[in-house]
C-alpha cells in the first residue's frame, strides 16, 4: 500500500494541491496530513481528493476545530492501523517513543526518514516552502518485508518534483 504524506501546508493552498495531486498521480492510496493544515480550503482538498485520509491538528490549527465533524481531523497522538501496520500520527514531535511500527510527525519543516530499532520515524518536510524555497512531501510504501520511503521535493518556481528513495527492512515481518 502506498501512503501519501504531507505536512505544514500553512496558507499555501496551491502548494498543498500540487503536492496532493502529485502524490495521487504516483499511486498514493491513502493520504496523511501531519498537521498545520491551517486553511479550510486544504481540508476541502483532502476531503475531495478521492482517497481516504486523516489529518492531525497542528499547533496552528485551533481555529479548524469548528470543522471537526466535517473532516477526518484527529488529535495527537493518533494511533491507527493500515496495511497490517501500526501507525502513530502527530504534529509536534513530543511522543517520539517507538510504540508503533511507523511514527509520522510534522512541525519541524525538515524531511526526516530514520529507522531505529524496528520503528520508522517519518517527517515529510514542509509543503508550504516557508523555511526554504522547496515544497516537500513523501510516499510511504508499506510492503510485507520492507518500508520504502520516496521523498519528493520541488523548487518553488519549478513545476516538477524530484525524488529520493529510502528502503528499510521490517524487523518484525
Amino acid at each position: 500500500m502506498k501512503i501519501g504524506i504531507l505536512s505544514d501546508t500553512h496558507s499555501k493552498v496551491k502548494y498543498a494541491q500540487k503536492s496532493l495531486e502529485m502524490l495521487i498521480e504516483n499511486g498514493a492510496e491513502f493520504i496523511v496530513h501531519a498537521g498545520d493544515v491551517c486553511e479550510h480550503e486544504t481540508l476541502e482538498l483532502l476531503k475531495n481528493c478521492g482517497k481516504r485520509y486523516v489529518a492531525v491538528y497542528g499547533n496552528n490549527d485551533a481555529h479548524l476545530t469548528q470543522y471537526h465533524e466535517d473532516y477526518n481531523l484527529v488529535q495527537e497522538p493518533h494511533y491507527f492501523k493500515l496495511a497490517d501496520t501500526s501507525f502513530k500520527l502527530m504534529h509536534l514531535p513530543f511522543y517520539m517513543t517507538p510504540d508503533t511500527e511507523v511514527v509520522i510527525f510534522g512541525h519541524t519543516h525538515e524531511f526526516k526518514s530514520e529507522f531505529i530499532e524496528g520503528t520508522l520515524f517519518l517527517n515529510p518536510g514542509e509543503s508550504c516552502a516557508r523555511n526554504k524555497p522547496i515544497s516537500e512531501c513523501a510516499i510511504l510504501e508499506v510492503q510485507e518485508k520492507r518500508f520504502v520511503v520516496t521523498y519528493y521535493y520541488r523548487e518553488e518556481k519549478k513545476d516538477d518534483f524530484s525524488s529520493e528513495e529510502f528502503s528499510y527492512e521490517r524487523k518484525n515481518k
